[in-house]
Order: structure tokens, then C-alpha cells, then sequence
């Protein structure tokens, strides 16, 4: 389940094999079943994960009791809520399997002591905290410039294999919409075809 993890560590930076071997055995691996929580709102969380295996949503629940769902992760996606990791304070979010998953966790300790013992692996991060700013920042301007028939065809255009391992009812909370108005989005769309 590691080398996984090791080539994705791989593409984003160069490592030795014992810096790899050495950042790779910090993790540990972690199965999750189907509908069962890593993160509850309240929780703190005390990990950063990837998931080898499997697939998890990552969601709020508003005022009004509807869910937001922040992004899915599936294979070779990183996990974690990084206010509550990095900050300690109680989470505002969820995350749940949706699949029987496996999913590799590193706690803050040893994150702390692999940029203290593998310098390289800060740079690693710091890499990805930009990627991800990017791609939330690109996903606020398409909330705030398209309609939601665009959305849902960006969706599935960017996402075709995640696409199939979702019900409406969970994309429909990604694009933050309502069940009901994604049904006519999609018989729209198919009406044209």
C-alpha cells in the first residue's frame, strides 16, 4: 500500500530511497468501512492521510442541515481538515468512507519530526498546500461564474471514473444544488443528445 504513497511523493519531489523508506514508515495504514467516519464535526483532527484504497467525502453540514461536500477523495488523494490539524482547534467538517477503503495516516508528531529529519519533505507539503489553494480558489470562481449545468459538466468532464462511484444525491451536494435540480440538469442534458 506504500508504494503508492511513494510515487506520489515522487512526482511532486526528488527523495533518496532511505528518505522515502524513512517519510513512508511514519505512516500507518488504517482500513475504514463503508460509512464509517475518520473526522466528526467536534473531533480534533490528529492525522493527514492518503488514500490507497477506496473513496471518502469530505463535507459540512450547514445551519439549515444540508450537507456541503468540500471534495471527494479517492486513490492517490490526501485527506485531513488542515484548520483543525495544523491549528488543534475542533473540527467543522466530516469525513466518511463511501467505500470499504485503506487509507495511510500520519499524526502531527510525526510530520513535525519528518520536516525536522527529512528537510526535503517541507518543500513535499509546501508543493501541495499551493496545488490544493489552486485548485479551491479555481472551484470559487467557477461557484461564483457558472451556472450549475456548467459545474456538473466540468464535474464529470474533470472526474469521469469518480463520476461513476457517486450517487446524484452526493454530487448534488458538491455542486451545491438540490437533488431535485440536478434530476432536470441531467434529463436537460440528456434531452440533448
Amino acid at each position: 500500500m506504500k508504494e503508492l504513497l511513494k510515487q506520489n511523493i515522487l512526482k511532486h519531489i526528488a527523495l533518496s530511497n532511505k528518505e522515502i523508506d524513512s517519510f513512508c514508515n511514519l505512516f500507518n495504514e488504517n482500513k475504514v468501512m463503508k460509512k464509517q467516519f475518520l473526522l466528526r464535526e467536534g473531533d480534533i483532527c490528529k492525522f493527514e492521510g492518503f488514500v490507497t484504497k477506496g473513496l471518502f467525502r469530505i463535507y459540512h453540514i450547514d445551519q439549515n442541515g444540508f450537507e456541503q461536500v468540500l471534495y471527494f477523495a479517492q486513490e492517490n488523494w490526501w485527506i485531513t481538515d488542515m484548520d483543525s490539524f495544523t491549528n488543534e482547534k475542533p473540527s467543522h467538517l466530516y469525513i466518511q468512507a463511501l467505500e470499504d477503503s485503506v487509507v495511510l495516516l500520519i499524526s502531527k508528531k510525526d510530520k513535525e519530526f519528518a520536516y525536522n529529519n527529512i528537510p526535503k519533505i517541507e518543500k513535499l507539503f509546501r508543493i501541495m498546500t499551493q496545488k490544493t489553494h489552486i485548485s479551491l480558489q479555481r472551484r470559487m470562481i467557477d461557484n461564483l461564474s457558472k451556472t450549475a449545468d456548467q459545474r456538473y459538466i466540468d464535474f464529470i468532464e474533470k472526474y469521469p471514473n469518480l463520476f461513476q462511484r457517486l450517487t446524484n444525491l452526493q454530487i448534488a451536494a458538491y455542486l451545491g444544488i438540490s437533488h431535485e435540480f440536478l434530476s432536470k440538469i441531467r434529463r436537460k442534458i440528456a434531452s440533448k443528445k
